[in-house]
């Protein structure tokens, strides 16, 4: 599609601030135009037409086209989004043409059921493509999002219009050139780069938009939920913020402890919806979890991203850098002991210490609200039961981790926490197969798993009568 004006927008570099690219800053009109594009390519077009298996085929040529280009993916995520280059190349890259796969086999997957009747009728199901999806994806792993939103939709047999952030536009724009070398067809994917209050809100506003998922802000989600209500009451799924509780047992393993630990919390600075930012060490480990968590955070490297050292790179941008560094001078008014970091880093970029807080209450800012940043509470507790109500003690319900030797306490723990997955003895473990979604104000829908096509698809209910059947 081709935008209206030339009217745009600066995409920056977090390692310095200095201005990437002038991306073209789409709105109402634009979205118009995307949309009317994708309404044609569904109603008249080719791709919900074919069978599942031809749209396996296209997609799985997407898949290929990636991986042949995922070098130069990895460099634009590291560019834009501040990633550490060997991380994007190895986990974003890799899950983004995993996730496309994984969907490309689910297209000829999709079935109804043969319904048993009361009566002297036969009954079936059908699951239908629900039309024009609206996409709005986060900042943090874009082009996994692009993935994680596109590729079920599209093996539903439905149309999208996407809107990427607008910290992060390049890569998506780069996919949506890289889908027409796959041969999708014309007007199935579209990409409208804009911001928020303009682009996105006409998306979740379109009278002629069956769908949308949204994966950010929980602020955010609400907005879009009552543009739903408000326009033609389109369904929304919602995968929203996170407060996570990570929970280490007396009897774990304090090095893997320690491990999963940092992982879950400066895994991309932080920046994760599921970071597991409230961790929560029972009091016979503590201290010596809390001396080896100091240990280990002295060889963490803070820099460029493009640098094959570095563990972690620049928040995304000069806002998200302010509002992290807010969030620990808040820790510090609130009375919490920074124990490591707690400070910017570098002459030049939006780059933040790793920091940890001990002597952190439940009723902090800092404990109650997310960071998205490279930010952990620390804190201890005495009982199984003291755990679990303070895992649950938050509006958030996205993940939790713990980690035990003790399968009871395991099994406790994991039926007990109010969250949309736990991770036992293990942190970040996502996979394409596992459905991904959260509770409470973290949101509804599942992402991954065959569970995702869900929000794609309706249930229609077909019945006719039955005359003179030998069976019912």
């Amino acid at each position: 599609m081709e935008f209206h004006e030339s009217k745009t927008f600066e995409t920056r570099d977090p390692r310095t601030g200095d201005v990437i690219a002038r991306v073209a800053e789409g709105d109402k009109e634009d979205v118009d135009l995307a949309v009317k594009a994708a309404r044609e390519a569904f109603d008249h077009g080719e791709w919900p037409r074919m069978s599942g298996s031809e749209r396996e085929r296209v997609m799985a040529k997407y898949a290929e086209v990636v991986e042949r280009h995922a070098d130069e993916l990895a460099a634009l995520e590291s560019l834009d989004a501040g990633k550490p280059l060997a991380a994007a190349r190895a986990v974003d890259v890799g899950e983004c043409v995993g996730i496309l796969r994984y969907f490309a086999g689910a297209a000829d997957k999709i079935h109804g059921e043969t319904l048993k009747m009361s009566r002297q009728l036969q009954g079936y199901t059908l699951r239908e493509p629900l039309g024009v999806a609206g996409l709005i994806v986060p900042w943090n792993f874009p082009a996994i999002m692009f993935f994680s939103k596109v590729s079920p939709a599209l093996a539903a047999g439905c149309t999208v219009v996407v809107k990427p952030a607008e910290q992060t536009p390049l890569s998506a724009l780069f996919l949506a050139h890289l889908s027409k070398q796959a041969g999708v067809p014309d007007g199935v994917i579209n990409v409208v780069t804009g911001f928020g209050p303009t682009a996105g809100a006409a998306i979740s506003s379109h009278m002629d938009v069956d769908v949308v998922a949204f994966t950010g802000s929980t602020e955010v989600g609400r907005l879009i939920m009552e543009a739903s209500a408000k326009s033609n009451l389109k369904p929304v799924a919602l995968e929203l913020g996170g407060k996570s509780p990570f929970i280490v047992f007396d009897d774990a393993d304090l090095d893997k402890a320690v491990e999963l630990a940092i992982g879950g919390n400066f895994f991309n600075k932080g920046e994760a919806c599921v970071a597991g930012s409230r961790v929560f060490v029972q009091e016979g480990i503590y201290d010596r979890f809390e001396q080896k968590l100091a240990d280990t955070m002295k060889s963490w490297v803070v820099g460029d991203p493009f640098d094959p050292r570095v563990n972690q790179g620049p928040q995304v941008d000069k806002a998200q850098y302010e509002r992290v560094l807010g969030y620990i001078e808040q820790g510090k008014a609130e009375g919490a002991t920074v124990l490591t970091g707690g400070k910017p880093c570098g002459k030049k970029g939006y780059y933040i210490e790793p920091t940890i807080f001990t002597n952190v209450k439940d009723d902090m800012v800092i404990a109650r609200e997310e960071i998205f940043g490279p930010v952990m509470c620390l804190m201890k507790f005495k009982t199984v039961e003291e755990a679990i109500e303070r895992a649950n003690g938050t509006r958030y319900g996205l993940a939790a981790g713990l980690v035990t030797r003790d399968i009871d306490v395991a099994n406790r723990m994991a039926r007990s926490i109010r969250a949309g997955v736990v991770w036992v003895n293990c942190y970040f473990a996502m996979d394409r197969s596992c459905p991904f979604g959260g509770r409470k104000m973290s949101g509804f829908g599942k992402d991954d798993s065959m569970h995702a096509l869900d929000k794609f698809l309706a249930v229609k209910s077909v019945v006719t009568p039955v005359h003179g059947s030998p069976w019912f």
